[in-house]
């Protein structure tokens, strides 16, 4: 029997390879405008974007190209506040058209995690509930996503490549994957965007609350994540999900 997925796949990293060489070595504003303008069909790409820390340089980068572009943000509802105001502040300030807010399932809440603590006990069952499902539902009919993953926030992002297929047979962009700290910063302070208010007490990769914690001098930035635990991705950047 045919695999259909497994052709999407192999066709999709084919192409994520001869991407990665043609544009590896270009401006980041050069490689999104390629993808933006004339790589992929119009309305075939959608940025993802968790409005932590450095997501504003990915949105501005991506809104003065074009504003229109879909930009998926995961409403887990384990978010602080604060994240949820800097959307609306984000949002409005780069004048982005097309922001759609993503929720878990109100059937999967209440069937997996009616008291809302799941966190505790299970945290990828969570993570796969309240981020993963949604996450996969509202990529149907793209061709392609942007993450805002650099490889400077852990020894498991060193690697990353501009561009990559996912497993699902779509291209996986990562056009600030070489960028550094300092990089980030300066282009912030240049183009005067606001930081995330959590940033300046330490928090310097930013999910939900209970699962969150501040960053110490010389920790890699992600190291506040899921802290005292082998966990270090939340998933949507490690499998496909399948959904009920």
């Amino acid at each position: 029997m045919l695999d259909t997925t497994a052709l999407l796949t192999e066709t999709a990293a084919a192409r994520a390879a001869a991407l990665d060489r043609k544009y590896r070595h270009g401006s980041t504003l050069g490689f999104l405008a390629a993808m933006l303008r004339w790589e992929l069909p119009f309305g075939r790409l959608a940025v993802v974007s968790s409005f932590g820390a450095d997501s504003a340089v990915l949105l501005h980068l991506v809104a003065g190209i074009d504003r229109t572009v879909p930009v998926l943000f995961i409403d887990t509802g384990k978010l602080f506040g604060e994240t949820l105001r800097y959307r609306d502040q984000l949002a409005e300030r780069l004048r982005l058209t097309d922001m759609r807010t993503l929720r878990p399932d109100a059937a999967d809440m209440s069937a997996h995690d009616p008291d809302g603590i799941l966190w505790a006990s299970a945290s990828d069952r969570c993570c796969h509930l309240r981020k993963v499902l949604p996450l996969e539902r509202a990529l149907t009919g793209f061709e392609a996503w942007v993450s805002g993953r650099k490889r400077f926030q852990s020894g498991t992002r060193a690697a990353l490549p501009l561009v990559e297929a996912d497993p699902a047979g779509r291209l996986k962009l990562n056009p600030l994957a070489g960028w550094r700290a300092a990089d980030l910063k300066k282009y912030a302070i240049e183009h005067n965007l606001p930081p995330h208010p959590l940033e300046a007490d330490g928090f310097l990769s930013i999910g939900c609350l209970p699962c969150t914690d501040r960053v110490a001098p010389g920790e890699d930035a992600r190291a506040g994540r899921w802290r005292g635990r082998s966990k270090t991705e939340c998933g949507i950047h490690r499998r496909p999900a399948t959904i009920a």
